[in-house]
This record gives C-alpha cells, structure tokens and sequence, in this order.
C-alpha cells in the first residue's frame, strides 16, 4: 500500500539523532532476528544476529575508546567490502568519533593524502597488501598511532589484530560499563560521521563533511515508501567506501532486513545464486555486464535459440512498453508474453537468484536502453541519483512509480530546481557540511541558503521525475557550433554493443565526432573461443579484423539513433580496458575523461590530421 508523502515526511522527521543511537535501536528491536551473513575462508556462509552484531561492534567501539580515540576524531578504513567493515564503521560511530573512507585500490601516495588530510588516528586495513602502504608512508603519518588488522601479520605494536582490539574492549567495558552510552549521549545529529573523499575524475580527491543527521536521514527516507521490509534479503557488493553503500547500511538500521556482505567482484553471479536476494544495488556497469553477456551468448549461440530470444525481447518489449504507458495488453499478445517468460525471461530471472523484486542503479547514468530490456524480462532497474556530497541518495524511482529514462522523485524532504544554465541545484538534510580544509571550494559549492550546486545538467518533468542528461564539463561543442551531451551516446552504444566495456565520445571543438572503445575482457574471451581464436592473448582479440569489423557494424547502428552532428565518424579500440589501477576510472567506476583523452591524444588528433 502506497505511503503518502504526509506520512513519509513525518517518518523522515521523527528520525534517530545519530548512527549510534539507530544502530542500537534496531538491536533491541530485532535482537534474535538475523542481521548480516558472510563467506568464512572456506565459502561457508555465517550468520549474526542483531544481538551478536551489537556484542561485536561494541567490543570494537571501547577497543577504540581504550586506545584513546577522542569524539569525532577520524578512523579510517582501508578495506573491501566486508563484514568486518560495516562493524568498525559501525563501532567509529558509536565511540563518537568519525569513519574515513580509502578505496583498497587507492596507491600509497594517495592513501597518505587522505590519511594526512583528514588527520586520521586509526586505520583499519584489510591485510598485508594495505599494511604495506601505510608502513611504505609512515613518516608522514605521524597521528596514525595504531594499524588494526583484518587478515595479515600483525606486530605486537603499531600494527594489531581485530581480535586484539576487541579483547582489548572487551577489558576495557568492565572497568568503564556505561562509555558507550556516555559516547552516544555526547554525540549530536551535528557531529561528524564520515569523511568521504571523492574520487574526482580531476585533481585531487575532496573530503566530504557528512554529520549523523545526513545518515540518519538517508535511513527513513528509504524507509518511509515502504517499499522494503524487514521481511526482504539484501546482497551487498557495493564498495562500503562509496556513499550509496552507506546508505544502504542506515536504511537497513532503520528498518530491518537482513543483509548478505561479500564484496568480491568476480563472486556476484555466483552469490547470486547462493543468497537469493529479494533486492540488491548497483552501479550500471554491472546490468551492462550482465547484459552483454546474456545477449552476446545468444548471438554467438545464433540459429534458432537466437531467433527464439530476439522474439522474446520483442513480445517482453512491447508488453513492457503497453504496460508502462497504463495501456491494456491484447490477449494474444498476453499469451505470448507468458510463453517468452517461461522459454527465456525466467531463465534470465534465475541468474539473480529468482527473487528479485527490484535493483537499484547509482553511482552512474545507467543506459535508458538497457533499463528497458531488463524491465522487459521482468526485472525492474530502479535508477537513482545523488552525490557524495548529498549523501548519495537524493533521487530514486519506486517499484509502483517509476519512469524509466528518470532517476525519479526527491526523497522526502528534498528540495530541487534547474538553474537557469540547466544545472541541477539540491537543498535537503542529506546535504553535505562542505569539504574538509577547503572552505573556498565549500562555499562555491553550497549557496548561502544551503543549496548544492550539483555540477550536472538536468530536467525536471510535470510530475516530478528528474532526468538527467549530462555532466555539466562533459558536454562539448563541436566546431560546427553543436552541443553534443557524450554520456547519452556512450550509453545507448553499450546497449547495441554487448562486446564494449566502455566508449569515450570525442570532439571538442572538433568538426565531427570520434570515440575510444575498449572491450570487454570477459566477452573478448567468449568472442574468441567463437571465432577460431581461443585462448589468444587479449591483445590479440581485440586487434583482429573480425572483431574491429563487427565493432564498426555496432557504431553503424549507433549512428542511425543519432544526429548528424553527434555521429562517430572515427572510432579506435585500445588494446587495454580501462581500469582503476592504471589511473583511467575512478574507485565507482566513472571514466576520467580528461586523463583518458590526453593519454591517447596521438590516436585521437591522428583522427583529425587530414580534416
């Protein structure tokens, strides 16, 4: 039953104080109910309760307290997603203190930046390989004063394990029973929580001021639709380091469901299976993964499995399209609907366990196309929108309200409008309290009366839905004098292409367009064994005529939805794909555009030499 936005609202406003205050609430309320479950070392699945939960992350909270960590005093965590993430986030909080971010992926150097500039006293890292980056810059971390240790060899002094910590915990509450409570009462809504550091596509990362009150309320604005329940089974993947997957650690506070953590990549599919999860969030790149390799399968299968699928597509496509547009669907296009389910969707359905009700998309523009074709197999991709520095979550669409293309509604509380250059402006209680140490980029950032400057191009419809249509430095002008908006054509490309990983649209002030395409490391490799090329080298994949000619036939069928102007009339497929390490994405997987066009800047003005 649909909750009105009264109702929502006076949810949102009766919102716990602070995380701590959240945490332990829903510990005494679920107590016996399970809250999370984790793979141990030999992928055996373990459960905590809420009650064993609250025991763990109390013990690690006074294991803080005892190694002198003061309020709001930050404590990094350098790690993957994992339980033991979610329970020093957790236990940062409760002691009052605050909870920096670092991407395992981080390099040293950059590791020691954020550890520097947010004056971190602590760090939990994962294991040895992040142990070593903290002791390869230790001379210039002074205040780190102890390295607590998931997995990995420990030293008796600087360097600790979580055990030891929460020994030490364990010791220190039976001296000083009340310090958790007297640390939760002497933490406001106004306190520091985290400090985020974006990762930019430019420059250097920016830490993000969120307060209790921001997580706090990120928890009842999801909550208050109703559309989960204690009742449903999250699968989280998402790195903890990002924003969005903090909120789906408050909205889980706040209203009780369990929640299976494994944040290896390579494991999702199979996880899948195993946890048979009711929701799960994500960003775009893993429905264009799945997608791709769910079509590329039938085309190279071809005949008439084929034909069975491209039949299906277009029954669940014209069911999907009746459907969302309030429209009855003809009886005999209903029949043949059931028959596509039951011969292909279900079996597409399978693959994320079968219980799926719905996926949420952050942290990226998920292409509208793709959107469709899972809707058209009867999973809903419920895109949202936000900021690290709107504590992620700001927009999002809902299982009985939605619009594909739109990233949705504002959450209850929040505050929109389109600035008069198109840019989207935020205003709410999960806005951020500006970036740390840097009070000019703060105050050009958030206008006197609270309101964000976004920094991406948008449009809001009649009924509320926000559409997003670019970033605000992304989008160029050729030298004809058109605006070209590249994400819109870099995401319609992935939904013709189930061979790309990612293109990178071309032509500032430029007299055409071009592109740099990468492939799919995983598709490449089915491609190949297809092709007469199996086990070659990637390299070699990618460079063959025979993959270049079917890419060049992707394009042509690109170009056809475009206009004139926005057409790729030059294309090159790198002989790599992107990838954090090498510095050409970010931690949540958005491309660094400026750093990818002048690394091959040779390739792309060679496009031009002759124009």
């Amino acid at each position: 039953m649909a909750v009105s936005t009264a109702e929502q609202l006076k949810i949102v406003e009766n919102r716990a104080s602070t995380v701590g205050e959240l945490f332990y609430g829903r510990v005494e309320a679920s107590g016996p109910r399970e809250a999370y479950r984790y793979p141990d070392e030999n992928e055996n699945w373990i459960s905590l309760t809420w009650t064993q939960t609250g025991d763990k992350v109390s013990r690690i909270a006074a294991g803080l307290v005892a190694l002198g960590i003061e309020p709001e005093q930050r404590v990094a965590i350098a790690s993957g997603t994992r339980i033991e993430w979610i329970l020093s986030d957790l236990a940062t909080n409760v002691a009052g203190a605050a909870t920096t971010t670092v991407y395992p992926t981080s390099v040293a150097d950059d590791v020691s930046y954020i550890l520097s500039d947010s004056d971190s006293r602590l760090v939990f890292a994962e294991d040895d390989e992040q142990v070593a980056k903290l002791r390869e810059k230790r001379s210039e971390l002074p205040s780190v004063s102890k390295v607590v240790v998931y997995e990995g060899e420990t030293d008796g002094d600087w360097v600790i394990s979580l055990d030891e910590l929460m020994e030490l915990g364990e010791k220190y509450l039976i001296d000083h029973p009340g310090i958790l409570e007297e640390r939760i009462a002497g933490t406001g809504p106004e306190s520091l929580a985290t400090l985020i550091y974006t990762s930019g596509t430019t420059g250097r990362p920016k830490g993000v001021r969120l307060v209790h009150d921001n997580w706090t309320y990120e928890g009842a604005a999801v909550a208050a639709p109703g559309s989960l329940t204690e009742d449903d089974l999250e699968f989280r993947w998402l790195p903890m380091a990002h924003s969005f997957g903090k909120v789906l650690l408050t909205s889980q506070l706040t209203i009780g469901f369990p929640c299976a953590v494994d944040g290896r990549v390579p494991k999702i599919v199979d996880n899948l299976a195993i946890v048979k999860p009711t929701f799960m969030g994500a960003a775009p790149r893993i429905f264009e993964k799945a997608y791709g390799r769910i079509v590329g399968m039938m085309v190279e299968e071809g005949g008439a499995k084929l034909k069975l699928f491209r039949w299906a597509e277009k029954v669940g496509l014209q069911v999907s399209r009746l459907e969302r547009a309030g429209k009855p669907v003809p009886a005999g296009l209903r029949f043949q609907h059931r028959l596509a389910d039951k011969l292909v969707f279900s079996k597409v359905r399978e693959r994320f366990g079968g219980r799926v009700r719905f996926f949420v998309s952050g942290a990226a523009a998920l292409s509208t196309d793709i959107a469709e074709w899972f809707h058209a197999a009867g999973v809903l991709v419920m895109e949202g929108y936000g900021l690290t520095e709107t504590s992620a979550g700001s927009f999002v669409n809902s299982p009985d309200d939605f619009r594909i293309g739109s990233v949705g509604k504002p959450f209850p509380g929040v505050e929109a409008r389109i600035a008069e250059d198109g840019e989207v402006m935020i205003k709410g209680p999960n806005v951020m309290r500006g970036y740390h140490n840097l009070e000019g980029e703060s105050a050009s950032a958030l206008t006197e009366d609270g309101w964000l400057a976004t920094g991406d191009i948008g449009e809001i419809d009649p009924d509320g839905f926000l559409r997003i249509t670019d970033r605000k430095k992304d989008l160029f002008k050729t030298s004809g004098g058109k605006y070209v908006a590249p994400s819109h054509i870099e995401g319609a490309f992935k939904a013709i292409s189930p061979l790309t990983s990612q293109m990178i649209v071309h032509g500032n002030d430029r007299n055409f367009c071009s592109a740099l395409i990468t492939i799919d490391p995983d598709a490449a490799a089915a491609w190949g064994e297809n092709h007469g090329m199996a086990g070659r080298p990637y390299g070699e994949i990618v460079a063959s005529d025979e993959l270049r000619a079917e890419i060049a036939g992707h394009v042509e069928q690109l170009n056809a939805k475009l206009n004139r102007w926005e057409t790729i009339k030059k294309f090159a497929i790198l002989d790599h794909d992107l990838s954090i390490e090498s510095g050409e994405i970010t931690p949540s997987m958005k491309v660094k555009r400026r750093v990818v066009e002048q690394r091959y800047a040779d390739i792309l003005d060679g496009f031009y030499a002759d124009a």
